[in-house]
């Protein structure tokens, strides 16, 4: 006779069955590691593994609840979402494939919720979560909601006949009035294609198209067409016949909870293959045009001749910010938190790469003292003589400052939108152990963010407007520079302000060269004698406002020309960290990395490896 199940067993042997019946992956393998608290990430999608986490030994019927609806998302993009069509339909402005990413995850889970009753449910569970961790209840201006959702809830709504979630209602109700008849028209006719991704991703790209987000001619089919329908036709009857498998299976099983970025990753590679066309295609328009430069109080002279300058259209409404003024205090503590949730998970990992920093550091201070002085700290060694003989003075000792100590490293990372979920979260985290690790060595360090105000332009495209729309008009976007830790001040002080990050519409465009110089400018007039740049990036410049009117390389042209002066003309050591985003491209000393979860450790051992070169080294940059 055999003992009572293991609940917790049970439901991983569960969990596991029912994803794969429900993606239609028999070769799919589900494992399982320790929940590091509710609302934190611990799962991901990599091919046919999926790592999901361990819910509590009691399984409380909410968290069961939230990581069915989670579990259900993922399985259902997994059966229905083919990553190669919608990288190939994906449009190439920013905030356009945003929406068209949150409209496609609106889609797929559509069709499971309307053949599934029970996945309607979960879905509805994880949605409610997913608008609480985001604070859409408090959100009060359109400026401050996030259009991606608020189209991904719209559609939701007229595809599965649902209402808003309470929670998000007023974020909504802010945009719904003022969205255009015919966009509203648009988001009606998205049912029509709701079993069809190809034909439903036309329907999404004339919706932005509609919303003036990208080019109204464009052509938006390619040379696949009647391969991918073909492969359509077989995805859809393969889901005929696994529609009533899946639905048993689900309405018996228990799943577990699974981070609501996870259902995103699926597509991430294909966002970040879109992200490379776009980058060759830039580079093969540049040709051999130079690129010009704003020449700005403090800032280096980089015009060249016979190019008109790159130059902002007003700088009167950019800003730098503190972090601490950009969100409420209890917010902020509940997003510091959520960051130590976060942390929580990799404690362990963390714990070895700054200790192995901090031993490295440490190591090349090799102390020295100067003796016989008549100031500093009393020598002991000394009092002995004094005892003997009264006559002779007191003796006092200093220590030597070693070159180690005297450096300074400011950290700038990239506050767009295409870094939320898994990639800011880690950012983060790596301000947060920079910070605390170089703190203890004596190394002082800044961490700085960049963005803009608003999307699509701000009050400078306003402006730009009002004025007659003159030709060439520059940069056309409100600067949003945020300082999150300045060099002087304790970690213990500024730990909350790093939480910002994870802050719901904080995130937007970016437009990277005059953000490096503001951090360039800076740290070079700071009296350490070394001083360490590093930029965390996952993108090229991205601002629709001003490519929309300007040549379509003017941002990217302007960051080479501030690179390269940088790099050859200033004592200020540059390297460069890119997320999923050939970052080598732009900077002579840079690492590309394809895992966010590698950003932590690659910044360590940068750092490690310029703190062990000699000081007069630059790294191979012109002092």
């Amino acid at each position: 006779m055999t003992g009572p199940k293991n609940p917790v067993e049970e439901f991983r042997r569960v969990t596991g069955a029912t994803m794969r019946a429900i993606s239609g992956k028999p070769e799919l393998q589900v494992t399982f590691a320790p929940n590091p608290g509710q609302g934190t990430a611990a799962g991901g999608v990599s091919g046919n593994d999926v790592r999901l986490p361990l819910p509590g030994r009691h399984l409380p019927a909410a968290d069961v609840a939230l990581a069915r609806g989670e579990a259900d998302a993922i399985a259902l993009k997994l059966r229905h979402h083919n990553p190669r069509l919608h990288a190939r339909e994906a449009p190439k402005s920013q905030l356009a494939r945003e929406i068209f990413q949150a409209l496609e995850t609106a889609r797929v889970e559509a069709i499971g919720a309307r053949r599934m009753n029970g996945v309607k449910q979960n879905l509805n569970a994880a949605l409610d979560e997913h608008c609480r961790q985001k604070g859409f209840a408090r959100v009060a201006t359109q400026q401050e909601g996030s259009l991606p959702d608020v189209l991904r809830l719209l559609a939701r709504e007229c595809l599965t006949g649902q209402s808003v979630p309470e929670l998000a209602r007023g974020m909504v109700d802010l945009w719904r009035a003022d969205l255009p008849q015919k966009v509203r028209e648009d988001i009606e006719r998205l049912s029509d294609s709701l079993g069809n991704q190809k034909a439903y991703a036309k329907a999404s790209r004339r919706l932005l198209a509609d919303m003036e987000l990208e080019a109204a001619d464009e052509d938006f089919d390619s040379e696949e067409d009647e391969q991918q329908n073909e492969d359509q036709q077989d995805q859809e009857n393969q889901d005929e016949q696994q529609q009533s498998k899946g639905k048993d299976q689900q309405e018996s099983d228990s799943q577990m909870e699974l981070e609501s970025e996870a259902a995103e990753s699926a597509a991430a590679e294909a966002e970040e293959v879109d992200s490379d066309d776009t980058d060759m295609e830039m580079d093969a328009d540049a040709g051999d045009e130079k690129p010009g430069s704003p020449k700005r109080r403090n800032e280096p002279d980089l015009s060249r001749r016979n190019e008109a300058p790159y130059k902002p259209f007003t700088t009167q409404f950019d800003e730098v910010v503190d972090a601490a003024e950009l969100c409420d205090p209890e917010e902020l503590t509940r997003l510091r938190q959520l960051l130590d949730q976060q942390l929580t998970a990799l404690q362990t990992v963390v714990a070895k790469l700054a200790n192995r920093l901090q031993r490295r550091l440490l190591a090349k201070q090799n102390r020295s003292w100067n003796f016989d002085l008549e100031e500093g700290i009393l020598d002991a060694a000394r009092l002995p003589r004094v005892v003997v003989n009264p006559d002779l003075p007191l003796s006092y000792k200093q220590e030597s400052d070693t070159e180690f100590r005297d450096t300074v490293v400011s950290l700038l990372i990239d506050n767009s939108g295409s870094m939320r979920g898994r990639p800011i979260t880690v950012a983060a985290m790596t301000g947060d152990i920079l910070a605390r690790t170089l703190e203890r060595c004596g190394v002082k360090v800044e961490i700085l963010g960049f963005t803009t105000r608003m999307w699509k332009g701000g009050q400078s495209r306003e402006n730009w407007i009002a004025a007659g729309k003159p030709s060439n008009p520059g940069r056309l976007n409100d600067l949003r520079h945020i300082v999150y830790k300045s060099a002087d001040a304790p970690w213990r002080r500024a730990r909350k302000n790093l939480g910002l990050m994870l802050r719901e519409g904080i995130l937007k465009e970016n437009i990277d060269g005059e953000a490096l110089l503001w951090a360039h400018n800076r740290i070079a007039v700071r009296s350490e004698q070394r001083k360490i740049l590093m930029v965390i990036s996952d993108g090229a410049p991205v601002d629709d406002s001003t490519l929309s009117v300007n040549p379509g390389n003017y941002l990217e042209h302007h960051l080479r020309d501030v690179i390269d002066w940088i790099e050859t003309r200033s004592p200020v050591e540059l390297v460069a960290i890119g997320i999923g985003h050939d970052v080598t491209r732009y900077y002579r000393r840079a690492v590309t990395l394809v895992d966010a979860e590698q950003l932590g450790g690659t910044v360590l051992e940068q750092l490690a490896a310029l703190f062990e070169e000699s000081h007069g080294r630059r790294g191979g940059f012109a002092a």
